[in-house]
C-alpha cells in the first residue's frame, strides 16, 4: 500500500437505525489499529412517523451525539473521515435539512448509501477482522432498520441481499408497548419469514460453510446465550429458548437476561424474532458472533480509496464491461474532459476532487444507455446509473454521476440538479457543460488527437478557442457548437468559440 497517501489517523462513523457508531484508527506498518471507539444509542428509527419524516425529538438527540462525536474527531485529529447513513435516513423523507445540520455538528459530510452497498462493507468489516479461512462465509447482520445478509468468500462478497426489516421496526411494530405475548411473537416471526422467503434460494443454493452474525442484535443474542449455557455460538435451540423466556416474562420490563443492557431490552424482541426466522428459512444450524461489522467496513473502505483499492473503480470497470462501453471512445473523451477541468476549474470552483473523479466515471460511462437503445441513450444511462448497485458509491453520489451522464447531449436542464445535495447542485452544472462539449468534439469516434484547445471561463461565461482555421476545416463540429451555444443559451450560460 501507498504509505504516502494514508493520514495517521482515520476514523468512521456509522449512522445507524438503532445505534450511532464511531470508530478511530491509526494506520501503521501497513496495518489498522483501533484507538478508539464510540456507541450511542439514539434509536433513530423510532422517531421517523408514519409519514416517512422523522421527528424533532429524534433530530435533536441524533444531533447531540453528532456533536459529541465531533469534538472526539477534533481531539483526536483524525485526517480522514467517511460517515454513512443506513435504513432510516434511506427511507426519511426531507432528510436534506437534518443532512445539513449533521454535517455542521459533526464537522464532516454525512453519505446516504444503498442497502447492497451497506452488506458489502458490512462483509468486508467482517473479514477484516477475522482469520482468514477456507470456504464461503454467510454473515448476517440485524440492524435496527434493515437486515442485510452475504455469502463471499475470501476478500470479496458473491451474494448480498438487504431486507426492510430490523429489530427496532419489528419491535415497534409488534412490541411497541413492551408487552410480549404468543400471538404477537408469532406475528413478528411471520413478517420476518414473508420478507426472506423470496431469497432463500438465492443463499441456500449458493451454500456457506461457515455462518457469522455482526453487529448489536446478534452479538447481544450470543453474549446471554453464553452466560446461559456456556455456549460459544447461536444455535436454532438457544434462540428459541430465549424466546420463551421473554414469552414467559410477558414485557420487557420484565426480562432479566444476563449480559443484556437495559438500554436494549426495548427491541430485543424484534431482533429474537427476526434472528429466529433466518435460521430456520436459511437452515443455519450454528453461527458464531464476528467482532467487525459497517463501521470496520468502512475504515477498510476509506483505506482502499487513499491506496489503490476504491471499490467504486471497480465498479466502473464492471460497468463498461456489462454494457459493452467503446473504451477506446471513453478514453478519448475522458482525456479531452480531464483537459477542459483544469483549465475551468479554478473559475468555477471544481477544485474539490470529487469533481475529476466525476468526470473521470462520467467520461468512461456516457454511453452504457447504447446497449439499451440508440434513441435517448444518455437518458438510459443516467437511469441505470442512478438505480444500479454499484459497490463503493453512495447515493448522492451517484445521483450526481447519474445527472451528469443524462445531461450530456441534446436539450439540457438543470431544474432536475436541484435534488442534489449542495454545493453540487450548482457545480454539476459546469461539470455537464465541460462533458458536453468533450463528447461534442469526439462525435466523429476519430482517433486522430484534437488540436490544443483553450478554455476561459468566467462565472457563467465560456470561452472556447481553437488554433486558427481548424473550426473551418471541421463544418460538422462547427454546426455542433452552433446547436451547442443555443442549448447551453436556454440555460443561462453563454457559451463563445473563436
Amino acid at each position: 500500500m501507498a504509505r504516502a497517501n494514508v493520514p495517521d489517523v482515520i476514523a468512521a462513523v456509522d449512522l445507524g437505525s438503532n445505534s450511532f457508531h464511531m470508530v478511530v484508527a491509526r494506520y501503521s506498518h501497513g496495518q489498522l489499529i483501533i484507538i478508539d471507539r464510540l456507541r450511542e444509542m439514539v434509536r433513530l428509527a423510532a422517531g421517523l412517523d408514519e409519514q416517512s419524516r422523522l421527528d424533532r425529538g429524534a433530530t435533536d438527540t441524533a444531533l447531540l451525539c453528532l456533536e459529541r462525536f465531533g469534538q472526539r474527531l477534533r481531539d483526536m485529529k483524525a485526517e480522514r473521515v467517511r460517515v454513512v447513513g443506513t435504513e432510516t435516513l434511506r427511507r426519511a423523507k426531507r432528510r436534506g435539512a437534518f443532512l445539513d445540520r449533521g454535517r455542521a455538528a459533526l464537522g464532516h459530510p454525512i453519505e446516504v448509501i444503498a442497502g447492497i452497498e451497506e452488506a458489502r462493507l458490512i462483509y468486508l468489516g467482517v473479514v477484516n477482522s477475522m482469520p482468514s479461512v477456507p470456504g464461503r462465509r454467510l454473515v448476517v447482520d440485524i440492524g435496527g432498520g434493515s437486515t442485510e445478509i452475504i455469502i463471499g468468500e475470501g476478500a470479496h462478497a458473491k451474494r448480498m441481499e438487504s431486507l426492510s426489516m430490523g429489530c427496532v421496526r419489528s419491535s415497534n411494530r409488534f412490541f411497541a408497548d413492551g408487552e410480549i405475548t404468543d400471538k404477537r411473537m408469532k406475528r413478528a416471526r411471520l413478517a420476518a419469514r414473508l420478507e426472506l422467503e423470496p431469497v432463500r434460494a438465492l443463499f441456500t443454493d449458493f451454500g456457506w460453510d461457515h455462518a457469522l452474525g455482526s453487529s448489536g442484535t446478534i452479538r447481544a443474542i450470543a453474549d446471554v446465550l453464553r452466560q446461559l449455557d456456556d455456549e460459544s455460538a447461536i444455535t436454532p435451540a438457544g434462540v428459541e429458548g430465549l424466546i420463551d423466556m421473554a414469552l414467559r416474562a410477558g414485557h420487557v420490563s420484565k426480562l432479566r437476561l444476563p449480559g443484556l443492557d437495559e438500554e436494549r431490552l426495548p427491541v430485543f424482541p424484534g431482533g429474537l424474532a427476526i434472528l429466529a426466522e433466518i435460521l430456520g428459512v436459511l437452515g443455519v444450524s450454528s453461527m458464531r458472533p464476528a467482532e467487525g461489522a459497517l463501521r470496520e467496513g468502512l475504515l477498510y473502505d476509506l483505506l482502499g480509496r487513499l491506496t489503490d483499492e476504491d471499490a467504486r473503480a471497480r465498479s466502473v470497470r464492471a460497468m463498461q464491461g456489462r454494457y459493452h462501453v467503446d473504451a477506446a471512445q471513453a478514453e478519448r473523451v475522458e482525456a479531452t474532459a480531464l483537459d477542459f477541468l483544469r483549465q475551468t476549474r479554478e473559475a468555477w470552483g471544481l477544485e474539490d476532487p470529487f469533481a475529476e473523479l466525476v468526470i473521470t466515471w462520467a467520461a468512461r460511462l456516457h454511453e452504457i444507455g447504447l446497449d439499451v437503445s440508440h434513441a435517448h441513450y444518455h437518458k438510459h444511462g443516467a437511469y441505470l446509473l442512478e438505480h444500479a448497485d454499484m459497490p463503493g458509491f453512495p447515493q448522492d453520489e451517484q445521483k450526481v454521476l447519474a445527472q451528469v451522464v443524462g445531461a450530456h447531449r441534446r436539450k439540457v436542464r438543470f431544474d432536475t440538479l436541484q435534488d442534489l445535495n449542495p454545493p453540487w447542485h450548482i457545480k454539476a452544472e459546469f461539470l455537464i457543460v465541460i462533458m458536453r462539449i468533450a463528447v461534442l468534439l469526439h462525435r466523429g469516434r476519430s482517433a486522430v488527437s484534437l488540436p490544443k484547445i483553450v478554455l476561459e471561463a468566467k462565472g457563467r461565461n465560456l470561452d472556447v478557442t481553437f488554433p486558427r482555421g481548424w473550426i473551418e476545416e471541421h463544418p460538422l463540429t462547427a454546426a455542433d457548437l452552433d446547436n451547442e451555444i443555443d442549448y447551453l443559451r436556454s440555460c443561462g450560460l453563454k457559451l463563445r468559440v473563436t
